[in-house]
């Protein structure tokens, strides 16, 4: 699904215009996002949670040309599905 067609299911869902699915839509994602920038976790009960996870250097391979290369520490997002999402996913 794409965002197009995400916000065109909650336009319908919810009975609200498209445009204001996109906007609540860019909230949710700017929300969770500048949460995550703070080191904060985003938890949505039955749905799952949102959370950073900190990589630290490492050392990878080029797969084309087999040349080591430094891999530098990150901080990457990470989503653990909830109970009632992987319920339904079954």
């Amino acid at each position: 699904m794409t965002k197009v067609e995400l916000i065109d299911s909650i336009a319908k869902d919810a009975g609200i215009s498209k445009k204001d699915a996109g906007s609540a839509l860019n909230a949710f994602t700017n929300a969770v996002t500048n949460a995550l920038k703070k080191g904060e976790d985003v938890t949505l009960i039955g749905f799952g949670k949102f959370s950073t996870s900190k990589r630290s250097a490492r050392t990878g391979r080029n797969p084309s040309t087999g040349k080591e290369i430094k891999i530098a520490a990150s901080t990457v997002a990470k989503f653990k599905a909830g109970a009632k999402l992987k319920a339904a996913v079954k």
